[in-house]
């Protein structure tokens, strides 16, 4: 096993710095670069003066340089701990400009996007895996028909169109706003207990509709895969035999059902840093997605590399995790 996770550890390494290389080159294809956007939104705010800064903010990018030096000055900087500047627009929306680091602002917002998708994704296995045991077991009954309704429509409907739904709803038949992760009172207030209580009241609602697609799915992967491992001789022999049912689905057909739903855990860190961009946005929580998009958007180099080397990072080993996993849950899996 050790040669195994040594093997894939290297493989690992060369894949997330194919990344790098993928993603700075990305980053800089538009025309114009970040520098000229950022003096540019600047003399837009009426501060005329910005243009004299430009030469340094350059400079500072190094705009001066060659492609291959700016890439190789980014990456040593990074593993020395320093990410850089951004020239966002203030992430609150406070209507100024400001250089900012990139590691403030991914810590104003990397807490808040874990909380959220951490919920989320504890909501969505823990009614997902039962729900889709039970379909298999009940199959054909009116459980699983309704079910299977939902999980279809639950795949069907877009995560931000049922947003956009339940923003509606609140607002026109409850006078309830449901965008954010906080009433307009604990926004910017310090933390407390109260806050703490705000927060978890407000979680249910984007964790619904970021949950709703995985739980879906899930149920439907756990449903199928179950139902193949039922129909097996194994199982059928242990019943003839006179085996406690919910032992016998327990510990051997869930065992082996369960095997796909853990080879795509670990496809959930990545979401667990940047979460969904899109849903993020319509229902404007203060999480990593808006981040990305803004950074992307404005060809904010330092910012959007350094989320997408974090995404890559944790995509691969969002990979070696459950591959260590199946070997460990079955042992009919082989390290070649």
């Amino acid at each position: 096993m050790l040669v195994y996770i040594v093997r894939r550890i290297l493989l690992g390494i060369f894949t997330t710095w194919m990344i790098t290389v993928l993603t700075f080159i990305v980053i800089q294809a538009p025309p114009g670069d970040s520098v000229s956007r950022y003096i540019d939104e600047l003399m837009a705010a009426g501060d005329q003066p910005a243009v004299l800064i430009a030469d340094r903010l350059r400079s500072y990018v190094g705009l001066d340089k060659p492609m291959h030096e700016r890439y190789l000055s980014w990456m040593w900087n990074m593993l020395r701990g320093d990410f850089g500047l951004s020239f966002q627009k203030c992430i609150q929306g406070c209507g100024s400009f400001a250089e900012k680091s990139v590691k403030e602002i991914v810590q104003e917002r990397i807490w808040l996007t874990i909380v959220l998708t951490g919920f989320t994704v504890a909501v969505t296995w823990t009614f997902a895996v039962p729900v889709g045991i039970y379909s298999a077991v009940r199959q054909h009954s009116v459980g699983d028909y309704m079910f299977t309704f939902l999980g279809f429509s639950g795949l069907a409907v877009p995560d931000f169109l049922l947003g956009l739904v339940l923003m509606y709803f609140a607002f026109a038949y409850f006078d309830q706003s449901v965008g954010g992760l906080f009433s307009a009172d604990y926004v910017n207030a310090p933390w407390s207990i109260a806050k703490v209580r705000d927060l978890i009241s407000h979680l249910w609602i984007p964790a619904v509709v970021l949950g709703t697609s995985g739980t879906a799915s899930l149920i439907r992967i756990m449903r199928n895969n179950l139902l193949d491992e039922l129909a097996k001789p194994y199982v059928i022999t242990a019943r003839a035999k006179g085996v406690n049912p919910i032992w016998l689905i327990i510990k051997y057909p869930t065992r082996v059902a369960v095997n796909p739903l853990v080879s795509t855990a670990g496809y959930l860190l990545p979401s667990l840093f940047s979460g969904s961009v899109i849903v993020s946005v319509v229902l404007s929580l203060p999480t990593m997605g808006p981040v990305l998009l803004a950074a992307i958007r404005q060809e904010d180099v330092y910012l959007a590399g350094f989320i997408i080397f974090v995404l890559g990072v944790l995509t691969v080993v969002g990979t070696l995790i459950p591959d260590i996993l199946l070997v460990i849950i079955d042992p009919r899996i082989k390290y070649t």
